[in-house]
């Protein structure tokens, strides 16, 4: 439980990390963080660790008492606006295209994926967002090293850069807790971060 997520807010309320509940306590213990309930009220550490618990709460037990664990913290003297360009990574395209293949439709375990070009880099296809989409195995050995048009298959959609950012989500490609919705975006996450690379 000590491990587990914690979304950080900058003092405009706006997303800029996740850690762990052990570094949530120093910081709130150190004042340099400020605990969010769900009521959207905020407080430091001892207030927080007064407040009563209730049923279906995370908690960690100390030796003298029971706290509460906080899903939410806010940086009191950090302003700086989060990042709004996504990564262009497996993660990012795994959760842009919900593990789902973008020519049979078919939402599978990632184990059972992998990327395609959808106009291959042997016909001058690039690797970026507008290019690259999840696909079965299957459908990407029967596509190979053609366009769709030539392979006689079609897109779910077009692909596209996403506006969101993933860190704050699970490898589902859902919101970790319901503390943190009013805070994030609707799309989907997942995957491998590595960020991929155009080879012109």
């Amino acid at each position: 439980m000590i491990n587990s997520s914690v979304l950080v807010l900058n003092k405009h309320y706006q997303p800029v990390h996740v850690t762990t509940v052990k570094r949530a306590f120093s910081l709130l213990y150190l004042g340099v963080a400020r605990a969010l309930d769900r009521q959207m009220s905020t407080f430091d550490f001892e207030s927080w660790a007064a407040m009563a618990t209730e049923s279906g709460d995370d908690v960690i037990h100390t030796t003298s008492r029971i706290i509460r664990i906080p899903r939410v913290i806010i940086l009191q003297f950090y302003d700086r606006i989060p990042r709004t360009k996504v990564r262009f990574s497996r993660l990012n395209i795994y959760a842009r295209d919900n593990n789902t293949c973008q020519y049979c439709g078919r939402h599978l375990p990632r184990s059972q994926l992998n990327l395609d070009h959808v106009i291959p880099r042997a016909q001058g296809g690039r690797t970026a967002w507008e290019n690259v989409v999840c696909c079965c195995v299957a459908c990407n050995l029967r596509k190979g090293a053609r366009t769709p048009e030539q392979a006689g298959v079609s897109l779910m959609q077009p692909p596209s850069r996403p506006r969101w950012t993933p860190v704050f989500r699970t490898p589902e490609g859902r919101v970790a807790y319901r503390e943190w919705l009013p805070f994030l975006g609707l799309a989907d996450a997942a995957y491998w971060n590595v960020e991929l690379q155009d080879d012109d």
